[in-house]
């Protein structure tokens, strides 16, 4: 069995080796069929996601929006401008802190959920796994970005030495 330490460094600069590229290619692949999936609702990808968070929790700040789907508020702001000039959600500066803006769903918002509720369905069939293999894959990939997010400078670099 193939450990850290018996791999020869060549091997590991091998490109079809690389787990992030693995990933690349699949987030790609996944994009190209979210694209064709949410053509019809006139969403992209990014506008899909918020929509979802905001779905399933309603109104939100920001802030929150942001840390659900790690997003940075240069990324995240152009995205919520489009989608309320679309009119599917509305922002609010909060009247506890005006620093602070809350986005929720329109009327247009909520019928636009009823539209998109056959997009899983298409993009799990489009896998071609079934839902345990689904889940399972979603439950390692979310280890992995825990374990990923958990390094600090110190550990990355102990970890190449």
């Amino acid at each position: 069995m193939e450990t850290l330490d018996t791999v020869p460094d060549e091997e590991f600069l091998r490109l079809d080796h690389q787990i992030c590229f693995s990933l690349h290619a699949a987030t790609r692949a996944f994009n190209g069929v979210y694209r064709e999936a949410l053509k019809e609702l006139g969403l992209t990808y990014p506008q899909y996601l918020v929509m979802l968070v905001l779905w399933e929790h309603g109104e939100l700040p920001v802030k929150g929006i942001g840390e659900r789907l790690r997003l940075d508020s240069g990324t995240l702001s152009p995205l919520l401008k489009r989608l309320e000039a679309a009119g599917y959600v509305e922002r609010r500066r909060s009247a506890e802190d005006e620093r602070s803006v809350t986005v929720r769903p329109t009327a247009a918002g909520a019928a636009l959920r009823e539209r998109a509720l056959g997009v899983p369905r298409r993009i799990a069939a489009a896998t071609g796994l079934d839902l345990a293999s689904i889940g399972d894959l979603r439950d390692r990939l979310a280890a992995l970005a825990a374990r990923l997010d958990s390094l600090g400078p110190a550990e990355l670099r102990a970890s190449c030495d």
